[in-house]
């Protein structure tokens, strides 16, 4: 298929696929026209990168998952590199989640003292 077609059926633009393109991410094929050649595995490529970008990870953080595909794993997230991946992206996670969570209970305590109650504990609805 060609760039056009590729770009509609992953979602995106050809922009974006030339710049994955000049990134490594996405392979540089031309036909004998000179015109982007790209198949259904180049397809598969951009669904996982798009995927990834949806769970938050950047771009050079897909790369692993990219690798993993073209070394043949179905899925691309078998890899050693891309399991590395996913746990150092589990504890960013764990880590906003923390800082979220103290800065509701912050709030939470504001908004009580804002409303003239005691604040209540969280856990027990106890006085603190």
């Amino acid at each position: 298929m060609r760039i056009g077609e590729l770009a509609a059926r992953a979602g995106t633009t050809t922009r974006t696929l030339r710049y994955y393109e000049s990134r490594g991410l996405l392979p540089a094929r031309r036909g004998g026209n000179g015109y982007r050649t790209y198949d259904e595995a180049d397809l598969k490529l951009l669904r996982q990168i798009r995927t990834l970008q949806d769970f938050g990870f950047d771009l050079e953080e897909t790369r692993p998952f990219v690798e993993c595909l073209r070394a043949g794993h179905p899925e691309g997230d078998s890899c050693p590199a891309s399991i590395e991946v996913y746990r150092r992206k589990l504890g960013e996670l764990d880590e906003l989640i923390g800082e979220l969570q103290a800065v509701r209970t912050e709030i939470g305590l504001r908004l009580s003292m804002a409303e003239g109650e005691p604040p209540l504990c969280e856990l027990g609805g106890q006085e603190l």
